[in-house]
């Protein structure tokens, strides 16, 4: 595959992704009243409260978020997200010209919520997992999350269930405990659908990943700056040509294993990649350790023999 074919597959993602999520957030959850998180969530509200369209409340709310992102992670992950961003805004204000602000269900049935907690979050699940599969995001609070991430102990997944319950707490206060409830029901279905996306495309859990590549100082300086991620430069000698030949060790999330391989590609196409299944990764940036630890401990106190009297 060129580095053209790539570029363009990568924008079909985040095209094809970005009008599902959008046709999660106008068609469904938006018109039931379900906040379901997020910046978008953020915009539901914002409708029924005030009448903003959910596309430029999108688009308002994530530009000075975008505008950090940069700052803090680079041109290169900015150019992604306000990608994702655009056309998510877009999408989502013209499916309400289309279609209106009512979406396609009758809510005079109250079945009519539920079906659309259940499809808005298939939708967005898939839109959203293609957008992560090609390195973007949809911009929002998903930049909240990842700087939270890389500045707190808490892990990405830890971060993005912290805002989204921000939003949703502020629904419940907004709307009812019940349209709350069923916010809920639509987050675990969108994380839940997101890794399935993922996980048809091989980037199941976090990733191990061994690089070697003449191009070591790019590569490294990209994984650091794009990815906030650290790494380990691990000695190596070529059985063939017998010359030192340094590795990079990095593990990664799931959701950016595909901006990891865009980089390597970028760098040096003729560079070799290792990418294994990480069962357990513990420490800065993943589960805290401490929390294993303590488990591990307390575990071994509950099977301690008791002395015989």
């Amino acid at each position: 595959m060129t580095k053209r074919q790539y570029h363009l597959l990568e924008l079909f993602y985040i095209i094809s992704g970005s009008f599902l999520t959008a046709v999660g957030i106008a068609l469904f959850t938006t018109p039931a009243k379900i906040a379901s998180g997020g910046v978008s969530g953020i915009a539901t509200i914002l409708f029924h409260s005030f009448g903003f369209d959910t596309g430029l409340s999108i688009l308002v709310l994530s530009v000075p978020l975008f505008l950090i992102g940069v700052a803090i992670f680079g041109k290169e992950y900015g150019i992604r997200s306000l990608a994702g961003t655009l056309f998510l805004a877009l999408f989502t204000s013209l499916l309400n010209r289309i279609f209106g602000y009512g979406g396609v269900l009758s809510y005079e049935n109250p079945q009519s919520i539920l079906l659309s907690a259940i499809f808005g979050g298939v939708m967005m699940g898939i839109g959203v997992g293609l957008v992560l599969r090609s390195g973007a995001n949809t911009g929002g609070t998903d930049i909240v999350a990842q700087i939270l991430a890389r500045f707190t102990p808490l892990s990405m997944g830890s971060s993005l269930f912290l805002v989204d319950a921000l939003v949703i707490g502020a629904s419940a206060y907004i709307f009812s405990l019940e349209m709350a409830l069923y916010a809920t029901i639509t987050v675990y279905i969108t994380a839940t659908v997101i890794d399935r996306v993922l996980l048809s495309f091989g980037t199941r859990s976090a990733k191990t990943v061994f690089i070697v590549s003449e191009k070591l100082q790019v590569i490294q300086k990209e994984i650091l700056e794009q990815l906030g991620h650290g790494g380990t430069i691990l000695s190596g000698l070529g059985m063939y040509t017998g010359l030192n030949r340094p590795v990079i060790m990095t593990v990664v999330s799931n959701h950016k294993v595909a901006q990891l391989t865009n980089i390597v590609h970028e760098a040096d196409k003729r560079a070799f990649m290792i990418v294994q299944e990480a069962y357990k990764v513990l420490g800065e940036g993943f589960s805290p350790i401490e929390e294993e630890t303590w488990a591990g401990l307390s575990d071994v106190t509950q099977s301690k023999p008791k002395k015989r009297s």
